[in-house]
């Protein structure tokens, strides 16, 4: 039976046994695109965009799968199986890189769409209630999909009608029926937002932004101030699902979101990004590494505030004379060269040779919106654009950055009161680095039907959606 599934998963060309082999593999042609309605009057909807620089249909929408309620809010969607199936002792019954999990974030429902006979209108199969999440594991408001190890890790930033704890719920691969709780002991962890692991060494990470009533709404200055947003990360053994140590970065360091470990399994690093500090407004990256067999968090790179006249800010903001960079989301590349850091406020979009980890050296940047600067797109010079860099996606081959500027339905509202549009666009990596704007490829307004766009995922997998058992 074992020789059956490791010959059925040498077929399917998605699931690489390493790094070298994620990159060496063909090129993306179709991304799947969250988008979602604000204000919720029309239903949520897989956008499938045409990638292929050879396709007369390059840099459109070639497929829309609208989803069948309102106010889903679609987030961090995932494929429900990937690259860690093929470790070893890992099991090898998970199907082939087929279904995308999508989570409604306000609505903590989860749907499942089958990507395998049409690529380009992925059909919905399956839909879970709020309940499901609720009553099996005791969370909602799932927020990112992982395939991993033993199943499907969904994290929620929610209790089951409670304010918390959030936490990870764990779905099974194959029905992706709700199994319960991952955690068997949280120790004191609280908050939740993002998941991810050292797989080789059964070490998982997670994160903190906040619960329900501090988000949803928009930020609430007064706990930004009163640093009441999560400022920790958590670090637990993923055989006994046990929190076996927890790193404060200082409670200045508001909102520690995104986690992007290293892709060599070899290596036992990784990078969290932090969204602002309460005390200059400046964001960071953080990494993650050991020392003297204890995990220590050690910031690497701090992106300063922009000043700003009073006029030109948002009634958020008007108080502080200055435009926070607010780094909401980071993306490593599958060589584990290069970091891009989303300075959604200031409309920046930065790359970073990280080679020696604990020494990043910038060596790349593109401007494009920006709650004052509102560059626009090559593509179009003559119309200022709003929102900024924000969901990052990077190719297998490192080569191509996507990137979408929607953040979260409220606080888009809140930073951005005018409208951030919607708009998607690539860069390409150039050999030594660098980044350059790919002036073909830009989708905004109707392209996407109304709705916002935030999460991308590239067809065959991209930096973000697996974990590699083999170093290069």
């Amino acid at each position: 039976m074992a020789d059956e599934h490791e010959h059925h998963h040498r077929q399917d060309p998605t699931f690489y046994r390493s790094p070298r082999d994620a990159a060496a593999a063909p090129p993306e042609k179709l991304a799947y695109v969250a988008a979602f309605s604000r204000p919720a009057n029309a239903p949520d909807a897989m956008a499938v965009v045409d990638v292929d620089p050879q396709s007369p249909r390059y840099s459109s929408v070639v497929g829309f799968t609208e989803l069948p309620n309102l106010g889903d809010e679609l987030h961090h969607f995932g494929w429900n199986a990937c690259s860690s199936a093929l470790c070893p002792g890992g099991g090898h019954d998970h199907g082939d890189r087929r279904y995308l999990i999508v989570p409604g974030i306000r609505s903590s429902r989860l749907y499942v769409l089958d990507t395998k006979e049409t690529p380009e209108a992925p059909k919905i199969v399956k839909v879970l209630g709020p309940e499901e999440l609720g009553k099996r594991a005791g969370y909602s408001r799932p927020h990112t999909v992982h395939c991993g190890p033993g199943g499907l890790f969904i994290s929620c930033l929610g209790g089951d009608g409670e304010e918390g704890p959030g936490g990870v719920a764990l779905l099974d691969h194959n029905s992706f029926d709700v199994i319960g709780p991952w955690e068997a002991d949280r120790g004191d962890q609280y908050f939740a937002y993002d998941v991810w692991w050292h797989i080789n060494h059964d070490v998982a990470i997670t994160s903190e932004w906040g619960t329900p009533s501090m988000i949803e709404n928009g930020i609430v200055p007064e706990l930004l101030l009163g640093r009441k947003y999560g400022h920790r990360l958590h670090f637990w053994d993923m055989k006994t699902r046990t929190n076996v140590q927890t790193i404060d970065l200082g409670d200045e360091h508001q909102m520690v979101l995104e986690l992007r470990p290293a892709h060599n399994p070899d290596k036992k690093y990784g990078f969290v990004g932090v969204v602002v500090s309460v005390e200059d407004l400046s964001a960071s990256v953080w990494l993650w590494h050991e020392q003297d067999d204890r995990w220590v968090a050690t910031k690497v790179i701090s992106i300063p505030a922009e000043p700003a006249p009073a006029e030109s800010l948002p009634p958020l903001l008007q108080g502080f004379g200055a435009v926070p960079p607010l780094v909401t989301d980071i993306a490593l590349s599958v060589d584990d060269r290069s970091l891009y850091v989303s300075c959604w406020g200031t409309g920046e979009l930065r790359q970073y040779d990280v080679t020696d980890p604990l020494h990043p050296i910038h060596t790349g940047s593109v401007r494009m919106g920006g709650i004052v600067g509102r560059v626009p797109h090559p593509a179009r010079p003559d119309q200022p654009l709003l929102g900024g860099p924000q969901m990052v996606e990077v190719s297998r081959d490192s080569k191509r950055v996507y990137f979408t500027n929607s953040l979260y339905g409220a606080w888009d509202d809140q930073f951005y009161p005018e409208g951030v549009g919607a708009w998607m666009t690539k860069l390409d990596v150039g050999e030594g680095g660098g980044i350059t704007v790919d002036e073909r490829f830009f989708l905004e307004g109707d392209a996407f039907r109304g709705r916002r766009p935030h999460q991308i995922r590239l067809q065959g997998g991209d930096a973000s959606s697996d974990s590699y058992c083999f170093p290069p």
